[in-house]
């Protein structure tokens, strides 16, 4: 089954090219594309993603609102917040509201697709810029597990994590470790649970917080 994917953005070229390359790319089809949140629960129904790609500034409902109310009555599907800047105030304000990630718009098309796999397959995507500041929450050696004592990540873990840092994806990350890809998810949900980070993206939520 291919993964299904809305896609909510003001921008009528950036929409219809997302649009077609989620079309385009096996395994993935678009469902929906749409230039505002209103009407939101029918565009939801008529369309059954399992991810929203969702632009977080738009005219009437805004993303963040829209994001507000996708969690709350539709806690299955995925949200993936899109903008041109990175707004920390923002990016804490979605991945607080259960946002499963959250990418620049300059996002190369490949880097996309492998956010939205991500994603659908119960992880985080982030940019290098905020996976940087939790890189500065893990180097001082922080949990967000309640209670717990501080707890440094291993070798393996900080080598992965400096170089999604740098902007590799998952497959670079294992050749450059001369590693397979799957190994490179282990290791990175490893990171998360080490982390106790059940929504995944609260592990940057906590990083934000700690700026």
């Amino acid at each position: 089954m291919p993964i299904k994917v809305a896609i909510f953005d003001d921008n009528y070229l950036l929409r219809e090219g997302l649009c077609h390359l989620i079309h385009a790319s096996e395994n993935y089809t678009c469902t929906g594309a749409f230039n505002d949140c209103s009407d939101l629960k029918h565009k939801i129904n008529r369309s059954e993603p399992d991810i929203i790609l969702m632009d977080i500034e738009m005219p009437g409902m805004s993303g963040l609102e829209a994001l507000k109310i996708i969690k709350q009555d539709y806690p299955g599907i995925k949200v993936i917040m899109q903008t041109v800047f990175e707004d920390d105030d923002k990016i804490f304000d979605a991945v607080m509201n259960g946002a499963s990630g959250y990418l620049l718009k300059k996002t190369t098309p490949s880097r996309l697709l492998e956010a939205i796999e991500e994603v659908y397959n119960g992880g985080a995507t982030m940019t290098p810029g905020i996976a940087l500041k939790a890189l500065a929450l893990f180097r001082n050696n922080v949990t967000t597990k309640p209670g717990s004592e501080l707890l440094p990540l291993n070798e393996r873990q900080r080598e992965i994590l400096e170089l999604i840092v740098e902007g590799l994806n998952f497959q670079a990350i294992g050749e450059k470790l001369f590693i397979t890809k799957a190994t490179v998810r282990y290791h990175v949900k490893n990171i998360y649970d080490l982390l106790d980070v059940n929504s995944k993206t609260a592990l940057v939520a906590k990083a934000l917080k700690k700026q």
